[in-house]
């Protein structure tokens, strides 16, 4: 897809908050991600161009993080946390299930190209295990069945809202967006922070 006139000033605007221009290219590449699905070779020769980089600069980055995507994904793109914990609560047995429930592998994607699938390090978000999360936002203590039921859903066009974050699920290209630091006016919506994550700061208000 060809970046619009738009899309020149919107990365501009971007590169613009930082004091080293250099300092944008990660929101750079999550903005470019936001307008193909995935991070194309365009997209990183843009962001070099307009940061005064070398390419080989900005595909470092982009080859880099995880996630950052180099071919498309689903329009949700859905990650099971396989890291210790939550693979002892059932995360492996959850992704095994759903790689055979949509008949992909790991970062394989629906015919359909409604979902993908990838397995992904811990999130920070142990205590809710296993965790698994659809265009980054989270889907906590899951079990094999209310995955599949986030995956069909998904696919049908209807997901379910995260337990935690935005009232309704956005797409990867929104979030997307988002990651680049584009304000979607959602912040506030829904639950922020839950009880497990709250716990041991109430136990330490109590000892004072």
């Amino acid at each position: 897809m060809a970046f619009t006139n738009s899309d020149l000033e919107t990365m501009d605007s971007i590169i613009k908050r930082y004091p080293r221009s250099r300092s944008a290219i990660m929101p750079l590449l999550h903005f470019v991600q936001s307008i193909d699905g995935f991070v194309t070779p365009e997209g990183i020769e843009l962001v070099a161009k307009r940061l005064d980089l070398a390419t080989a600069e900005v595909s470092a980055v982009a080859t880099f993080y995880t996630q950052y995507k180099r071919k498309p994904v689903g329009e949700y793109h859905v990650g099971v946390c396989t890291n210790t914990l939550c693979a002892v609560m059932g995360g492996d047995a959850i992704f095994a299930a759903l790689k055979e429930h949509l008949d992909i592998e790991n970062d394989g994607v629906t015919d359909d190209g409604k979902v993908s699938l990838e397995h992904i390090e811990c999130n920070a978000a142990c205590d809710y295990a296993p965790v698994v999360m659809a265009n980054w936002e989270f889907y906590d203590n899951q079990t094999v069945q209310s995955a599949k039921d986030l995956v069909d859903a998904a696919r049908a066009g209807n997901p379910p809202a995260p337990t935690r974050g935005p009232d309704s699920l956005p797409t990867w290209k929104a979030n997307s967006a988002v990651l680049a630091g584009l304000n979607d006016g959602r912040a506030n919506e829904g639950v922020q922070a839950g009880a497990p994550s709250l716990l041991g700061l109430e136990i330490a208000k109590g000892r004072k």
